[in-house]
């Protein structure tokens, strides 16, 4: 495993796409099951303010950066930062380059609906799915019936695409469950831009780190609170952070 670098509270993998996936294509299919997260600004805030869900992005297989604002102020600020894996990118190198013919994945969340034009547009075989209903949650029977699918359907990769922070959850709860194997995934809506559900930023504004930008504008209604009210605290995060390796620095000098 490539060395890891600490911010904020995570140690995130500094690897590149293809080398994130790379690295997970040679887990065993019956390996315990372990999971990826791909913390955002939105995901790091979050973290600072709820003790569960930094517990449940605390205890990963694997941690990378899903966010060039969050890499670009911590270089402005001069922290040590990771290389950036977008979770949609490592979903799509996963199922481009590293599924064996006929492989069976297995998914949770997606609507029935977009299924099909996932398996169209991606040439893979037909999944193991389920959907669990919205608020699954927060209904402890209706969410140890999804811990209960993913440990009857094994796969080398396993997708819960639920959103977060409910996929991080049930990510945490399948480990804990014991008897699961393969590697979870935490990719929101990936496979909802891959089955041409969503349309993702254009490339241009992905590489400067205006994704949120687009996606701001897409649906502003959702997005609002997110990006423009909550999301500014990643700057006094990453800020306290610069204060405490200054302090550190200057205790040792």
């Amino acid at each position: 495993m490539t060395a890891t670098i600490r911010l904020l509270g995570l140690d995130f993998a500094h690897l590149t796409v293809a080398q994130a996936a790379s690295w997970l294509a040679v887990r065993p299919a019956d390996a315990p099951f372990g999971y990826v997260v791909t913390p955002n600004a939105d995901h790091l805030v979050r973290m600072s303010r709820d003790p569960r869900f930094r517990a449940a992005c605390g205890q990963p297989l694997l941690c990378v950066l899903d966010s060039r604002v969050v890499r670009g102020l911590g270089r402005l600020f001069g922290l040590a930062v990771p290389a950036v894996v977008p979770g949609s990118d490592l979903t799509a190198e996963l199922l481009a380059r590293h599924l064996r013919p006929g492989e069976r994945i297995t998914i949770v969340g997606l609507s029935p609906a977009w299924l099909p034009a996932l398996v169209a547009r991606c040439g893979v075989a037909p999944p193991a799915h389920y959907n669990p209903a919205m608020g699954f949650e927060d209904y402890p029977d209706a969410f140890a019936a999804a811990v209960a699918f993913v440990r009857a359907n094994p796969a080398r990769f396993v997708f819960l695409a639920v959103g977060s922070p409910r996929q991080e959850y049930l990510a945490a709860a399948i480990v804990a469950a014991g008897g699961a194997s393969g590697t979870g995934l935490c990719i929101g809506a990936s496979l909802e831009f891959l089955a041409g559900v969503r349309v993702r930023a254009p490339r241009a504004m992905r590489r400067v780190g205006l994704e949120w930008l687009f996606r701001l504008a897409s649906d502003p209604r959702r997005l609002f609170r997110r990006y423009l009210i909550d999301g500014p605290a990643i700057i006094v995060l990453l800020l306290r952070q610069r204060l405490a390796v200054r302090s550190a620095q200057a205790l040792r000098g």
